[in-house]
């Protein structure tokens, strides 16, 4: 328990400290949010327009004011409104959020089905033909960017072959086979990178765990090789895969705005990108602070998945 609350401890600590940075950083960019709020055309607005939205949005209080009111806002589970459209950023949020969560969820698990079984093969076949093929697709898939993917699966898969619509979205509930159709390309895309890193990192993992004394040992015991594969050999190469997946699943959260945006899946990338362009720091602010926010709780879940492989990481 002390171990538990030492690691949620940090990462309220965390939490607190990117917002801070988050908040000071969007004040110090240039540009008067009402005065963008207001502007049509080029044409410089009244600056009596301007003043008084300014007064009704909070923006002429002090900065130190304003921080003090975004903490306290933060404590009730409040985000603000949007500059833009005065609409609220939690309901914006969790509107948009499921989306995002559900494209690097089916990825993770595209990558993780695929790669996890693939690493630990081309381990116990080192040098093979697999092995080569593998790993040759592995560097290819880090070395493309994800759009670039995400366009060549568009062109290929919609365009030429058309056996996968190229975009858009329909809800789970008003068309369950439409939706995961639409949603597979965009998995796929995003699939790509993690693939490849878990796969390296099984592979390693797998072979450093074959060369250790106790898995010599547990043969020279006659343990069946399926056992000793199982038992030995892949639980304790799972830490570091599942470090190195904690990571990128962290990274997926702030890397799907490309992947959004070429098959117009409506995550939490168009309002963000909407937010940062005209300046609204209370949606910038609280999408920014969720993505942050469970890139620490993934962490979190990923330490304590240590722990239960691991019980010696509990006393560190």
């Amino acid at each position: 328990m002390r171990w538990l609350l030492r690691r949620i401890g940090i990462s309220i600590a965390l939490a607190w400290i990117v917002a801070s940075i988050v908040f000071m950083t969007l004040h110090m960019v240039p540009g008067d949010p009402a005065e963008i709020l207001l502007s049509t055309g080029g044409v410089s607005p009244d600056p009596a327009a301007v003043a008084e939205l300014r007064e009704r949005l909070g923006l002429d209080q002090p900065l130190l004011d304003q921080y003090g009111q975004f903490l306290l806002g933060l404590t009730r589970g409040d985000l603000g409104v949007s500059l833009v459209d005065e609409y609220p950023v939690l309901d914006e949020i969790a509107l948009r959020l499921p989306r995002t969560l559900e494209l690097i969820l089916a990825g993770t698990l595209i990558a993780v089905v695929v790669a996890l079984p693939a690493g630990t093969y081309a381990a116990l076949h080192r040098g093979g033909l697999f092995d080569r093929i593998a790993s040759g697709t592995a560097a290819l898939l880090l070395a493309v960017p994800v759009f670039v993917v995400g366009t060549v699966l568009v062109l290929l898969l919609a365009q030429i072959l058309r056996i996968m619509p190229a975009g858009g979205y329909v809800p789970l509930a008003q068309d369950p086979w439409q939706h995961l159709t639409l949603l597979a390309l965009p998995s796929l895309a995003i699939a790509k990178g993690l693939a490849a890193v878990v796969f390296r990192m099984t592979r390693a993992s797998v072979l450093d765990a074959l060369s250790r004394d106790y898995v010599r040992t547990a043969r020279a015991k006659g343990i069946s090789p399926t056992r000793v594969l199982v038992k030995h050999v892949v639980r304790n190469a799972l830490t570091p895969v599942l470090t190195v997946l904690g990571l990128h699943m962290g990274t997926l959260l702030g890397g799907t705005v490309l992947v959004e945006y070429v098959f117009n899946w409506p995550g939490l990338s168009t309002p963000l990108l909407r937010a940062v362009e005209a300046r609204d720091y209370p949606m910038v602010v609280g999408i920014v602070l969720t993505i942050s926010g469970l890139f620490l709780l993934i962490n979190l879940v990923m330490d304590l998945l240590y722990a239960a492989l691991d019980p010696r990481i509990r006393t560190a």
